[in-house]
């Protein structure tokens, strides 16, 4: 779905990075947020897990340090953290 409105999208890839070897991975990740599910704290909860070729390698669950005043702020923050970790995974 995402190739049919971003057809053009490439992967920024370092310029001084080695010539690839082997076939390509498929990296997949499913991110959500509950807005201020503490009723207590009101904070929200990220959690996120994510997928190279169809085989879960990284997950993760816990409370957000901050309360979000809106859905969009939750699910921003849960993304934000998610992409970071792939960021992470894809330079190891």
């Amino acid at each position: 779905e995402f190739k049919n409105y971003y057809r053009d999208a490439k992967e920024e890839l370092p310029h001084r990075m080695p010539k690839p070897r082997g076939e390509a991975v498929n990296i997949t990740a499913w991110v959500d947020a509950s807005h201020a599910a503490n009723k207590k704290t009101r904070k929200s909860h990220t959690g996120y897990i994510v997928f190279v070729n169809c085989a879960p390698i990284l997950w993760f669950s816990k409370r957000q340090n901050t309360v979000e005043a809106s859905t969009f702020g939750s699910e921003f923050i849960a993304m934000k953290s998610c992409i970071e970790a792939i960021t992470h995974l894809q330079f190891k």
